[in-house]
């Protein structure tokens, strides 16, 4: 694509953040102002029938402002960082031959990385996740971590020796911190995206008021109803806690409440603490992120911080 024809894209922008930091509510602003459409950059919304602890947007707000990508896929099928990286350029596409300004939403970090990086986005070591393997490994033995292996990432496990506990475990790390295999993330090599692309995230001034927005989300949802919408999930037959679906934010503590492994008080603080060290990855990612305009989530002017930047008039 020429110079001349990449400036006369629309641009793309980016908001991105940690959970519950307010980025739906700046996209539809956006979309008030600006001849914006949503690409919702989440790997949780793309389930249908989760939409309780997904903190999905309501029926209503989807019918005013659609979301793309957004209630795709059953619970039961898997879905890629590959997969993403295709249909977010697609929706881009769709949306600029229109003259919109796409506007990609969500706190998916590694979806953010590997389309506009076009790189390998292979996921840094969290050391939870790596304790989980090596106690699976303690008890059960690193030939059984290589038959969990060889379930998601078939191709990895052909070429780790059973016995080489590292590589193993980082393989499968990469699976299950990413939902995707190694071997799918180390052939991501895609095209950036072409034209500008204008990224801004939000946080909050201080981590406890992070953390109160957390806690006060997850009672919302509870209120709404999502121990029901779990529930009948478990009746299905298809379904259970190893699936990337199940094992979201909120949904595989509800679902181990629901097995009687933990009581409902138990549920509750296992769930806020998941979505904490889910929002504290999300920081972590976006404290080395290259081209980034912060916003807080107090700061009134974040909308004309936003449009401030976008100089733009649909042709």
């Amino acid at each position: 694509m020429s110079d001349m024809q990449q400036a006369n894209l629309p641009p793309v922008i980016c908001i991105m953040g940690p959970t519950a930091s307010g980025k739906t509510d700046l996209a539809m602003q956006l979309c008030d102002h600006l001849p914006c459409e949503i690409i919702s950059v989440d790997s949780a919304l793309i389930y249908k029938g989760m939409d309780i602890g997904t903190a999905k947007p309501t029926k209503e707000e989807l019918a005013a402002y659609p979301h793309r990508i957004i209630d795709i896929i059953d619970p039961s099928q898997s879905y890629s960082v590959a997969d993403f990286c295709r249909d977010a350029k697609r929706e881009i596409a769709d949306i600029r031959s229109k003259g919109n300004i796409p506007i990609l939403v969500g706190g998916t970090m590694m979806y953010f990385k590997s389309l506009l990086e076009g790189l390998s986005p292979l996921p840094s070591a969290d050391a939870g996740v790596r304790a989980e393997i090596e106690a699976l490994a303690g008890e059960h033995g690193w030939q059984h971590i290589h038959q969990l292996l060889a379930e998601v990432d078939p191709i990895s496990a052909e070429r780790i020796n059973e016995n080489d506990p590292q590589r193993l475990t980082r393989a499968l790390e990469v699976y299950r911190i990413s939902n995707s295999t190694m071997t799918e993330l180390t052939k991501i090599k895609g095209d950036i995206i072409d034209g500008d692309v204008i990224q801004f995230a939000i946080m909050t001034e201080q981590r406890a008021e992070l953390h109160q927005r957390i806690e006060l989300r997850y009672q919302i949802m509870l209120e709404q109803g999502f121990q029901s919408e779990v529930e009948h999930l478990k009746q299905r037959t298809d379904l259970h806690e190893n699936l990337p679906s199940i094992r979201c934010v909120g949904y595989r503590q509800m679902w181990q409440h629901l097995n009687g492994e933990m009581d409902y008080d138990e549920m509750i603080f296992r769930g806020v603490c998941a979505t904490r060290q889910l929002a504290k990855r999300q920081l972590t990612w976006l404290r080395g992120w290259p081209n980034l305009t912060w916003l807080t989530t107090n700061d009134e002017t974040n909308l004309k911080q936003v449009l401030k930047q976008i100089n733009f008039k649909k042709q």
